[in-house]
């Protein structure tokens, strides 16, 4: 159950103020369950240990901060893209409201069963974000001036070099959120976005 004692916060969807009142309707059993899925990453060696799933996003970001970087895409074993950018982003949907929302992806509906890959500041400017089959295995091959880049997986963060190949996939379990009654997704969304909001006035 996520409570807000921070700004934008869409897993937090409980403000400080209706804490007692949260736990109360948690205790009467008065809520259901949001179910979203992880993603996994494999790596040999092992770049997170046994930590290697993440709720909201894998990042392959550049390290150098004068050169881009050239990520090769694979989904499924098939070649997608040569990506030459600053990184790129693969998020659940839970995720999507995040980083990738903030590199132009989409926001995805938590039950779509879907991954997105968002480009970060692509060089090619036809470069756009893809949902694919969250079923899909997205593997990733890093090119570039320097031979060291960033991977993170939600808050953790990790260098590597460009001998390591990195592989994304659904992880085998799930993250149950509670959601209250008067709660929705879209009437989040609608809150945090400010959506109808006319701000003309």
């Amino acid at each position: 159950m996520g409570i807000n004692t921070g700004r934008l916060g869409f897993l937090a969807t409980i403000s400080r103020e209706e804490t007692e009142h949260a736990l109360e309707q948690v205790l009467k059993k008065s809520y259901t369950l949001d179910k979203r899925a992880l993603l996994r990453l494999e790596t040999d060696p092992k770049i997170f240990g046994n930590l290697n799933f993440a709720l909201n996003d894998f990042t392959v970001v550049k390290k150098d901060t004068s050169a881009m970087i050239t990520i090769h895409t694979f989904i499924d074993g098939e070649f997608l893209n040569s990506y030459w950018a600053d990184g790129i982003i693969v998020s659940t949907p839970t995720g999507s409201t995040g980083y990738s929302l903030s590199c132009g992806g989409p926001l995805i509906f938590p039950r779509s069963g879907n991954f997105v890959l968002t480009p970060v500041s692509p060089h090619n400017l036809a470069v756009r974000p893809i949902i694919l089959s969250d079923t899909s295995e997205i593997s990733f091959q890093v090119d570039g001036r320097s031979k060291k880049f960033l991977v993170t997986l939600d808050s953790r963060i990790a260098t590597v070099d460009n001998t390591v190949k990195l592989t994304i996939k659904r992880a085998d379990f799930i993250v149950n959120l509670v959601q209250l009654e008067g709660h929705h997704y879209f009437k989040t969304l609608r809150q945090k976005l400010n959506w109808g909001l006319d701000v003309r006035n």
